[in-house]
């Protein structure tokens, strides 16, 4: 039994673990950190990641099959290929840089964090907070999560 298929139905039904049964491991996640940083083609995800040609094959595959990236046909007879984020895809640009900041601040400890700025202003980029319909910051203690049935159904008023 695959482990997609020994899932409960409420973890079936999280976003989380759909998420990434999709993009979560190891070098899925690096794949698409290196697309976000201009890599398109097979022989320079290899070198950058220094990761095993079957294994770029099958997750190069699995993020086409999932959206999150297209192949697209750039060299005669079909022979020459690159790899583009999709819109699904670059939405992962707010993850992996949350990601990075949670990294920076608990995991590498050692040495400095790259900085991320602002390519218009080079002013640095804020991190990423989770916000309230003001734009308050919340913690995690403020926020409850439901499943759709249980809302209420509201009227707007108008």
């Amino acid at each position: 039994m695959s482990p997609r298929q020994d899932l409960s139905a409420n973890e079936q039904c999280c976003a989380i673990t759909r998420a990434l049964s999709q993009i979560g491991d190891w070098w899925s996640l690096l794949i698409v950190r290196e697309a976000m940083q201009g890599t398109r083609r097979f022989t320079d995800f290899q070198q950058a990641l220094g990761i095993a040609r079957n294994i770029l094959v099958d997750r190069l595959r699995r993020l086409v099959e999932a959206g999150v990236l297209r192949k697209v046909d750039v060299g005669e007879q079909g022979r020459r290929h690159e790899y583009r984020l999709t819109e699904k895809g670059r939405d992962l640009f707010v993850v992996l840089t949350a990601l990075r900041q949670w990294g920076d601040k608990w995991v590498l400890t050692d040495q400095p964090p790259l900085a991320m700025r602002d390519r218009s202003t080079g002013r640095p980029v804020r991190p990423v907070e989770v916000l309230d319909a003001d734009g308050q910051p919340l913690r995690l203690h403020q926020v409850m999560v439901e499943h759709p049935d249980d809302i209420p159904h509201r009227q707007s008023v108008e």
